[in-house]
């Protein structure tokens, strides 16, 4: 068994089950996907694998992710490379062993990781939900922030204080998706519910944790 699969956002779509309810989905095309290195308690302290996505076309590396590849026999393709690590009864795997998408069925639980769309900067109602004040009876107090820190005690504003500023572009992970539909031909993956990121963002699928 896999601990879990790359993939890329297609975007999103419904489908039927056989009962006639309708269910929100999430296409991803996922791998297929190559082990390019093995991680041993021995050599590294933790077990697991780095996998490599899979692509068509030839992607620009340097000369040490070049010669990365190399080392597991594998061409100039996989660009996208993250760790899985790997837990009682997932496969022993090795360096060119591939990863593809019909080791997911249907009903599977998944936690999947990608990157969330950029916002820009943002103030804190949109970035942080803030209620904000009244919009009525002239009370000038819209959406303002409200206290962000006495004068005269401490007389500064603490580290951490939510407010106006850059959001989006984090790692989000949204967990316990349900696998509804897998497409091994099509290396497609259809996951209910919405998973990070914009269309043709690079995402990860592992298996739920918890």
């Amino acid at each position: 068994m896999s601990p879990g699969i790359l993939g890329k956002k297609i975007g999103m779509t419904q489908v039927f089950r056989p009962d006639g309810q309708v269910v929100p989905v999430t296409v991803l095309k996922a791998g297929p996907c190559v082990v390019t290195q093995r991680k041993t308690p021995t050599n590294d302290g933790y077990d697991a694998i780095q996998v490599g996505l899979v692509e068509g076309k030839a992607q620009r590396l340097n000369k040490p992710e070049v010669g990365h590849l190399k080392k597991a026999g594998i061409d100039g393709s996989a660009k996208f490379l993250t760790e899985f690590k790997l837990r009682q009864g997932d496969n022993d795997f090795k360096p060119g062993d591939r990863i593809l998408v019909d080791e997911f069925k249907p009903n599977d639980k998944v936690d999947v990781i990608g990157v969330s769309k950029g916002r820009g900067f943002a103030g804190f109602v949109k970035r942080h939900h803030f209620r904000g004040g009244d919009a009525t009876h002239g009370s000038m107090f819209h959406r303002a922030p409200g206290s962000i820190g006495a004068s005269s005690f401490p007389s500064r504003v603490f580290p951490g204080m939510r407010g106006a500023g850059h959001m989006g572009t984090d790692q989000v992970t949204v967990r316990n998706l349900e696998v509804v539909q897998v497409d091994a031909d099509e290396n497609v993956i259809m996951i209910k519910g919405a998973v990070p990121g914009p269309n043709g963002a690079y995402v990860m699928v592992r298996r739920a944790k918890r």
